[in-house]
């Protein structure tokens, strides 16, 4: 039998974790548990993930979904996404982005400070490397200002969510390319599976 929307969670969610969640979805067996997507490219733009979140919780609440979770930590947005939260019930997932919460936020406090000179991806951003990064940098047509946009980072650090050797690959590519020392801590789904596992018992 079908649940009302009433009943279920929906969880609205940054286009780059998209794949994430429905994976945990499949594996705790969240059927109740929906997912919509705010554009992934907002990672670039953080001061459009609140307004975005604002209208896509009044959209939902309309359509009558009481139980909704956001896919978001702060991601950038210097706390306007938790002040839209909060005028709406909602919770999100903990900490400063994802880089923090694949990682579990117990980890994170102990080894972020080290990792200030690290640039992080993701398996979406090694799907999306070229499309995040080479494209919009110009880099496919000047490589040689990779030294000045990533001269200050110093490794690579790749949080693998599964273990795909291609995806790695890109990974170990782009450090090459970059100039810098490379790193791979499989992270899987870190804190996203207890988060959303909660998100999915508020119904």
């Amino acid at each position: 039998m079908k649940r009302p929307d009433a009943e279920k969670v929906l969880v609205i969610a940054c286009g780059m974790i998209a794949r994430e969640v429905l994976a945990v979805k499949e594996r705790l067996g969240l059927d109740h548990l929906e997912l919509t997507c705010l554009p992934a490219e907002f990672h670039y733009y953080p001061d459009r993930i609140a307004p975005a979140m604002d209208a896509a919780i009044e959209k939902a609440r309309a359509e009558g979904y009481k139980h909704i979770f956001a896919g978001y930590a702060d991601c950038g947005t210097g706390g306007m996404l938790d002040k839209v939260l909060e005028k709406h019930g909602v919770e999100r997932m903990p900490g400063p982005h994802c880089f923090a919460f694949y990682q579990g936020m117990d980890a994170f406090a102990k080894i972020g400070e080290d990792d200030m000179m690290s640039f992080y991806m993701t398996d979406f951003l090694c799907r999306q490397f070229e499309a995040f990064f080479i494209k919009p940098l110009g880099l496919d047509k000047h490589p040689e200002l990779a030294r000045d946009f990533f001269g200050n980072y110093e490794k690579v650090i790749y949080l693998a969510q599964t273990d795909d050797p291609e995806l790695e690959k890109v990974a170990i590519d782009a450090a090459r390319m970059l100039g810098l020392g490379y790193e791979k801590r499989r992270t899987g789904y870190g804190d996203l599976e207890p988060g959303l596992a909660r998100a999915a018992a508020q119904s």
